[in-house]
Order: structure tokens, then C-alpha cells, then sequence
């Protein structure tokens, strides 16, 4: 069903023939992003458990890897929290490789032949997204909406790179160049959103379903054009224009809410489709949602699902949510975090100490409460004053949080009525599902560096409310997700996970 990933030759003729004005731009770029996704690569080849990896040992120049076969790794320190490009080369015994595919095929490990095309796909799509790039670092962003659209897709579509530590960071697979032109966030487009009309006792439903979306007795299931042709192969009618946001298969309509789109790619790790179990626990969720934010003294909104729907099958479903922009005053921006990385905001020690307090205080009073966040660049937003100051947070997208009924029980919370993969007393489950995502996901690829994400800790965590949580977070050492190691486990079903240094163990200059 889906293309192979796209190598860097292959989308230089395609690109030549659908937007040949890109192609120098394209070419230009192509060292940087090979870097980039060679520093993701490296990072996971210095700290995640790889089972044909034997020893990790210091050297003067950086860190030797050594490897089952008796082979050598040769390359710069690592330091898992840096987001720049700043492993340019590595060495496997004498022979220089700056190429992450290439590198891949030469370790001949098993699986790495697969995901040696996904690195491959992923370099080349990254460059083909800086290719038309070209957003100032300034803070506020000079640019107006476009009329009669909200301002909350400008700044999704300003996060260029993808995410900031996964060697897919911009794998598409199935995507040809012009449909990553025609869809792809930081290309700008206007997406076509369309219908496909299903009897409304062959759907499960869950809050409520707008009438514009009602035809007779049946529900019409907003599709993205890009499923239709490629999965259902089935005709749709036209709905909506519709701006796509930072996961592709979100699009922001004019004025009006967020749409989540069934889109059966793999995107970075997996497959993102909307089960059966999502549409059920969409309702009870966003009530449940409502009544936690209130708990936080106003320093956090959680954006309200308003309907849910599938047509019994996760490549044809919806999900309708509200815009964050709601929970902004005027003069207020709303930002996800993994745009701040594209403003000068970060650069201020003072400035990323503030955020990181509000971050850890609002991520940490949930936890204690008994719901863990899966709070990464994606999922948590920021509002800031005219002057960048961080004020309160936005998170959305309840699909995978983790809910402990026995710590809602201490506090004399209802739990929403749910069962399944959400709901978790496991104190280990829980908080490597926030740590993992907020510490070493979202403060990390802001802070940019272990240096700076360390003064931001040192800065703030002394001062929090002192529970077991927070104990556990200042003990070495940070859980993460083993991003590669999962795309290297093609028969493992969930999460792997590895744990990172503290940052403090990074004292070495901030690259990047």
C-alpha cells in the first residue's frame, strides 16, 4: 500500500518535476539535514540498550562505541538533550561515514536494512522541508493571520525539523513530494478537507456531532483527502479548507475547531490512526479533563473534545476539538513548545527558568493527582504575553495520558468510567510517561543542551512542593523513550525505554 521511503536522488527528480524552483534550496540543504539526523542516530547509538552494542568507553576525542562483531564506533561526545546538528562524521573502525543511512547498512545489525530507507526517507524529507523554509527567530512574530483564520497554525507550522531527537524526525513514508508539498505543516498548504457519509447505527459516537456534520441518518466522517486516495481508494464530497497543524493529520478549520483525521502513515515511530477505544473514552475523558484543570489555580487549560466518531474502523474516523486559541486573552499568543526552539525566547536563562517552573509545577501537581501527562512538544502549548512571558499551559490530545485510580483516591476524585491501556497505579509506568515526555522531551528540545536544561532544574526544582515525584525526578537518572532501539524491535509491541544521564553530567559546551 504505502511507497518506500524516498531517497535523496529519487526526490530530486520528483522535486524537479513538481517544484523546480526548490531544487538548488533542496541540494543546499541536504548536508544539514544529513547532520541532523546523524546527531538523532548518535544519540541513540550512545545511550540506548542496542543488544549488539558491548561497551560504551571515553575517549579524547569523544566516545568509542564497541561492538559485538568487534567492530568500533568512533565519535563525539554525546550529549543525549542537545538538539543541533553537531555530529557532522562518525568513524566505524577507519572508514568516515556522514551519512545516518549509510552508516546503518554498514553496522549490518538485524532489521537495520528497513530502517537504514527510513533514514534515508527522513534526510531527504528534512531537507526538502528547510528547502522552503524561511522563518525570522525574532519574538513576537511579525506576520498577521491570514483573514478570517486563527493564529494557532502559524505557529505549528513554523516547527520545521520534526521531532527533536527521533532519527525519523521526518520520515514519510507512502508520501510522494508533491504530497508532502500539499500537506506537510511547514509547507504552508491549504488542506481540502472532505466527508464520507456513513448510517449513523453503523458508527460509534461519542459527545456530540454538529449538525453541519449530520446528513439525514447518517454522520458524514471528515476525511483527509490523502487517506481517501491512498487507503479507503473511495470518493468523498468536499467540506472544508483547512490548515494542517504539527502531527499532519490535524487540521485547524477557519475560525472554528481542531479536526483529528484518521491517517494510516507511519509517521516518525508509528502508525497514527484513531481506535475504537479513543472515540469511546473521548467523552469521559474531556469531562474528566475539565474537572482536573480546575485543580491547577488557572495555570492549565486542556482543550475540550466536542465529538467524537468511527465508522467502526480506524481508517475512517474523526474527532472534533477545540482550537487552544479559546483560552488566549487579547494580546496573548498560544504556542506549541516545540515552536519555542524557533524563537529567541530559549536563548534567556531567566526566561527558560520561568518556563520550566510553570512546566513542572502544573506536570507535577497533575501526577500527584493521579494523571500523568504525555506532555511533549506536540501535545503541550504555552500562552505568553505580548512580551513572551510564560503565563499558563494549553495540553491536548487525551488519547494517551495515564490515569491512577488509587492516587485519584487520595485526593477524593472520581476517576472517568474506563478501563484498558489509560488506566495504571504503576508508579514507574506513570511517571516515566511524563518524565519522559516533559524532562527529557519538552524542557530538553527547548533548553537545547544538557548545560541549559540542567541550570533551568538546578534553578527551579529546590523550590517545588516536595513530594515523591519530585524526588524521584532529582535522582539519577531521567527515564526516555529508546526511539531507535523500537524501531530496530519490528516484533515488540509498545514502548522500550532506556534512561539518560542527568543533565549534569553534561558540562561539556553546549553544541548546536
Amino acid at each position: 500500500m504505502h511507497r518506500p521511503p524516498i531517497a535523496e536522488a529519487e526526490i530530486a527528480e520528483e522535486l524537479a518535476a513538481v517544484r523546480p524552483a526548490l531544487l538548488p534550496r533542496y541540494a543546499a540543504e541536504l548536508p544539514g539535514a544529513r547532520a541532523a539526523v546523524l546527531t538523532r542516530l548518535w544519540r541513540a547509538l550512545a545511550h540506548e540498550p542496542l543488544p549488539w552494542l558491548t561497551g560504551r568507553v571515553p575517549a579524547a576525542d569523544g566516545l568509542a562505541l564497541r561492538l559485538a562483531d568487534g567492530r568500533t564506533l568512533h565519535g563525539p561526545p554525546a550529549d543525549p538533550y542537545a538538539t543541533g546538528a553537531y555530529v557532522t562524521a562518525v568513524r566505524l573502525d577507519r572508514e568516515r561515514y556522514d551519512d545516518p543511512a549509510r552508516l546503518t547498512d554498514a553496522l549490518g545489525v538485524p532489521h537495520g536494512s528497513a530502517f537504514a530507507a527510513e533514514l534515508a526517507g527522513s534526510t531527504a524529507s528534512l531537507a526538502l522541508s528547510r528547502a522552503a523554509a524561511d522563518h525570522p527567530k525574532e519574538w513576537p512574530v511579525g506576520v498577521p493571520p491570514a483573514e478570517g483564520w486563527g493564529k494557532d497554525w502559524e505557529w505549528e507550522q513554523r516547527v520545521v525539523d520534526g521531532h527533536p531527537f527521533h532519527p525519523n524526525c521526518r520520515s514519510r513514508p507512502g508520501f510522494s513530494v508533491a504530497d508532502q508539498l500539499a500537506y506537510g505543516p511547514e509547507h504552508g498548504p491549504v488542506v481540502e478537507l472532505g466527508t464520507v457519509p456513513v448510517p449513523a447505527a453503523d458508527c460509534l459516537l461519542s459527545g456530540d456531532w454538529p449538525a453541519e456534520l449530520r446528513s439525514g441518518d447518517r454522520l458524514l466522517v471528515p476525511v483527509h483527502p490523502w487517506q481517501a486516495a491512498h487507503v479507503l481508494r473511495r470518493p468523498y464530497d468536499a467540506w472544508r479548507p483547512a490548515r494542517p497543524l504539527m502531527s499532519l493529520r490535524t487540521l485547524a478549520l477557519p475560525g472554528g475547531p481542531h479536526v483529528k483525521t484518521a491517517l494510516s502513515a507511519r509517521l516518525t515511530s508509528s502508525v497514527r490512526d484513531i481506535s475504537g477505544y479513543s472515540v469511546r473514552a473521548a467523552a469521559p475523558l474531556s469531562a474528566f479533563a475539565e474537572d482536573l484543570a480546575a485543580r491547577t489555580g488557572g495555570l492549565l487549560h486542556i482543550t475540550r473534545t466536542l465529538g467524537a466518531v468511527t465508522a467502526h474502523s480506524s481508517d475512517l474516523a474523526a474527532l472534533l476539538r477545540e482550537s487552544p486559541e479559546v483560552y488566549a486573552a487579547p494580546g496573548e499568543h498560544v504556542l506549541p513548545v516545540a515552536a519555542l526552539a524557533t524563537t529567541s525566547l530559549p536563548d534567556s536563562p531567566s526566561w527558560l527558568g520561568a518556563f520550566t517552573r510553570l512546566a513542572l509545577t502544573v506536570g507535577l501537581r497533575l501526577l500527584d493527582l493521579g494523571v500523568a501527562l504525555e506532555a511533549h512538544g506536540q501535545n503541550l502549548l504555552v500562552i505568553l504575553s505580548s512580551d513572551g512571558t510564560p503565563l499558563r499551559l494549553v495540553y491536548r490530545d487525551l488519547a494517551d495520558i495515564r490515569i491512577s485510580p488509587a492516587r485519584l483516591a487520595r485526593h477524593r476524585i472520581t476517576p472517568p468510567a474506563l478501563t484498558g491501556r489509560l488506566i495504571t497505579d504503576d508508579e514507574t509506568a506513570l511517571r516515566r510517561k511524563l518524565f519522559g515526555s516533559l524532562v527529557a522531551g519538552a524542557l530538553a528540545g527547548t533548553a537545547g543542551s544538557g548545560p541549559a536544561l540542567a541550570a533551568a532544574l538546578d534553578a527551579v526544582v529546590p523550590d517545588l512542593p516536595p513530594t515523591p515525584d519530585l524526588a524521584a525526578l532529582r535522582a539519577d537518572p531521567l527515564p526516555a523513550k529508546a526511539l531507535t532501539l523500537m524501531r530496530l524491535s519490528p516484533g515488540h509491541s509498545g514502548d522500550i525505554w532506556t534512561t539518560l544521564p542527568h543533565p549534569r553530567a553534561f558540562r561539556f559546551p553546549a553544541t548546536g
